[in-house]
């Protein structure tokens, strides 16, 4: 109980929960954001950029950070997959609790109509939709050799761009760990730009 009140009070601090979490924290954190249902809350963009600054300040090693969380992506979309191949379509009647908003599955489901496979790629970089892109594409019944293809291409975009970014602020920027929470808001914004852009071509499409 103490480790998971620990780990809900270090999400409030990025840059401590990095340095918490370490290695094993930091695979665990990205499995459960691609493969779990519960992990869409979690900071996904946020955790990488700055694990990337950390790495660039020899706090780990980024020959073995990038594979590791490349893997634990891969792993995660793949449960994700096999949840909605399973059993996804009880989540369209399920209702909404503190781990589980249906309003999110609902919208990666029209993301994925529109933009087919490719879905499983962007998603990567989009908070909440890289929770549930997978059991989308599990639900539709995409092919599983299909699905690995875009899967591990997503992947390794999303978590090699994001630490390297992190490692390039980092090697770079001097002291540009003490002004982290800057490099955090951009990259949030970033991640929802997508998503916004999504929303307002809705309602101005609705409009005309």
């Amino acid at each position: 109980m103490d480790f998971i009140t620990e780990f809900f009070h270090k999400l409030t601090n990025i840059k401590e929960l990095v340095t918490w979490a370490g290695y094993p924290g930091l695979a665990a954190i990205i499995f459960s954001e691609t493969g779990l249902l519960v992990g869409f809350f979690l900071p996904g963009d946020s955790l990488l950029v700055t694990a990337g600054l950390f790495a660039a300040a020899g706090f780990f090693d980024v020959t073995i950070l990038i594979p590791l969380l490349i893997l634990c992506a891969v792993i995660g979309n793949a449960t994700g997959y096999y949840i909605g191949k399973k059993g996804g379509h009880a989540l369209y009647k399920r209702e909404d609790s503190r781990f589980f908003k249906k309003q999110h599955l609902l919208k990666t489901k029209e993301f994925y109509e529109h933009y087919g496979p490719f879905t499983i790629v962007m998603a990567q970089f989009m908070p909440f939709a890289r929770t549930f892109a997978p059991v989308v594409a599990g639900i539709a019944e995409m092919k599983y050799i299909r699905f690995a293809m875009f899967n591990v291409i997503g992947a390794i975009a999303w978590i090699a761009s994001m630490i390297l970014i992190g490692y390039f602020l980092g090697s770079t920027i001097p002291n540009i760990d003490k002004n982290i929470h800057y490099v955090i808001i951009v990259v949030i914004f970033l991640s929802l730009l997508p998503g916004i852009i999504k929303y307002l071509q809705v309602r101005y499409g609705q409009k005309r």
